[in-house]
């Protein structure tokens, strides 16, 4: 239903700032000439791109700047910290901002090489300052596109390599895996494109595309045609899709968004699950189950707790065959009243709805997409790491006297991996 404006209230003022798009994924050739199909439709957007293959070599960055006539720039720069979030803060920020002061009534582009992630770009506009001036005032992420192509999209998200096994690392202590950082690509995204011209709906497209969707059932799914730029520029640009007040992504189940949809039936092989208890996991018991748990599925994400270490919130993630946890901080059954302002009002409403007598807002939710996995087993697996009831029944002292392979891992944010 509309609503009328209110007598005497001032219209709503549009906003004025260049829009940016992000482009990302794991497959370069792919987001580069979806980026030249955005300025075939519109040749006076300025698309930025970054080779980061020198960085750690000798410190250096690479970024060219064109149009859809030609390059305007081609530099390269010398950082003196030479690392990823110098070279966002250093390099990439100042030029997106000159770029857009340059070119008022022009949008812009940003073709991020595999190792960058967006979510990385977007924390860093969010808070740093270009000549005393918030990043902000200058531009606006308008859409985080992810672009995938299917004929490489399963190996990579299988893959046990580390960045620094393909030369892709942008610093030397970066211990990224390919499979993780493919994956967060995607599931940050708020539009996902398979690259896949001219190709016939066979069905590993169609299995690709399956994937895709269960990865990020949040974002809007696209399939490139190469005859139609103007189509794909129109989803692709000002669509809003972007929202810098979202969740994040490891943090949704907190705030009430879902981490996951539960589609256990297979389609075209691809099973999607969602797990959640209210008991905590045995340390042992859990740390005995990572390698059934990490080696049946594609990938895995969301937030636990350990009976060991009750106060603290832990991060999953798992791809590749690997796991990797962290903390997110304090539940909210264990923070003091006083500071429960701290916390977001989504997370506190979400908290109050699934309070639970006995454990508060603690609580495990996680989510796992692979190809032919049955998601009764591995439910299975993870019930069989619970506090059974005997254990939950001699209460928080006693579990934090359990042997814990975790200790420590959840208080941070460095955590471990596995």
């Amino acid at each position: 239903m509309s609503q009328l404006a209110q007598p005497g209230a001032a219209p709503p003022q549009a906003d004025l700032r260049p829009a940016l798009t992000l482009l990302t994924g794991f497959a370069p050739e792919a987001t580069r000439a979806t980026a030249d199909l955005l300025t075939r439709a519109d040749p006076a957007l300025l698309v930025v791109s970054y080779d980061l293959s020198s960085l750690v070599a000798d410190g250096t960055v690479r970024r060219t700047v064109r149009d859809g006539r030609g390059v305007i720039e081609d530099e390269r720069t010398a950082l003196e910290h030479g690392c990823l979030s110098c070279t966002v803060r250093e390099d990439l920020l100042p030029a997106l901002v000159r770029l857009a002061r340059e070119r008022p009534g022009g949008d812009l582009a940003l073709v991020l090489p595999p190792s960058m992630e967006p979510e990385t770009v977007a924390a860093a506009c969010s808070w740093c300052e270009i000549d005393g001036r918030p990043v902000t005032d200058a531009i606006r992420i308008d859409s985080v596109v992810a672009v995938c192509d299917p004929a490489t999209l399963l190996d990579t998200l299988d893959s046990d390599q580390d960045l620094a096994d393909r030369g892709l690392q942008a610093a030397d202590d970066d211990t990224r895996s390919v499979a993780d950082t493919a994956a967060r690509q995607i599931e940050y995204a708020d539009t996902v494109v398979m690259w896949a011209p001219g190709a016939d709906a066979d069905f590993e497209h169609t299995r690709v595309s399956v994937l895709l969707q269960r990865l990020n059932p949040w974002a809007r799914h696209l399939v490139v045609d190469l005859d139609e730029p103007a189509w794909l520029s129109a989803r692709l640009r000002r669509s809003g899709g972007f929202d810098p007040d979202g969740p994040e992504p490891y943090g949704r189940g907190l705030e009430g968004y879902s981490v996951g949809c539960h589609e256990p039936e297979p389609d075209c092989g691809v099973v999607a699950t969602v797990y959640r208890a209210r008991r905590p996991f045995h340390p042992g018991r859990f740390h005995e189950a990572l390698p059934k748990i990490a080696g049946s599925t594609l990938r895995g994400r969301g937030h636990l707790w350990l009976a060991s270490q009750p106060d603290f919130i832990g991060a999953w993630e798992s791809g590749g065959g690997g796991v990797s946890m962290g903390g997110l901080g304090r539940w909210l059954a264990a923070t003091p009243d006083a500071e429960w302002g701290e916390s977001s009002p989504e997370r506190r409403v979400n908290a109050d709805l699934h309070w639970d007598d006995d454990y508060g807002d603690r609580e495990i939710q996680l989510a796992f997409v692979g190809l032919h996995f049955a998601a009764d087993e591995l439910a299975a697996v993870l019930d069989a790491c619970l506090l059974t009831d005997e254990e939950a029944a001699a209460g928080p002292d006693a579990w934090r006297e359990y042997a814990d392979p975790f200790e420590g891992c959840l208080e941070g944010k460095e955590g471990i991996e596995e």
